[in-house]
């Protein structure tokens, strides 16, 4: 059974998980846009992603009673990666409803030439890309600031 005290397994996992979203948003059919199938399972992986994270948050955080500076920081990196993963997963809603509305208004369109306004999906996808981009590096930051000996 894996120490409820070292992240390291549950930060590993997260990165993995994040290179293979990152991998996954990245070859998205860009011009005609993706599926609202395959937003949708890329959305769900960003808010298991988020999940993931935030558990870890909760754990760590419920076995700090009196945090000190190292566990402090150890809270806040966690938190930036659960930031970054929700902030995704709000970027990829944002492509799916602009990927459906786009959608919408075409089949709805009386003649062949229809304006879309705002940013595209494709828009969207390239910041929850940039966003889980960072996720890995995060989590390298927590196991590289991560304290030998607890400070309690």
């Amino acid at each position: 059974m894996p120490d409820p005290a070292d992240p390291a397994p549950v930060l590993a996992r997260i990165s993995s998980d994040a290179a293979s979203l990152h991998q996954a948003l990245h070859f998205l059919p860009a011009e005609r846009g993706a599926s609202a199938s395959t937003l949708a399972a890329r959305l769900t992986d960003a808010q298991d992603l988020a999940g993931t994270a935030l558990r870890l948050f909760l754990t760590l955080s419920r076995q700090t009673t009196r945090p000190c500076p190292p566990d402090l920081l150890l809270l806040h990196r966690v938190a930036q990666i659960a930031k970054a993963a929700q902030d995704a997963a709000a970027e990829l809603t944002a492509a799916l409803a602009r990927a459906v509305e786009n959608q919408r208004r075409q089949a709805a369109a009386t003649s062949r030439r229809v304006v879309l306004i705002g940013p595209t999906p494709q828009q969207f996808i390239e910041s929850a890309t940039d966003l889980v981009d960072r996720i890995p590096a995060l989590c390298d930051a927590v196991s590289r600031d991560r304290p030998q000996s607890p400070c309690r």
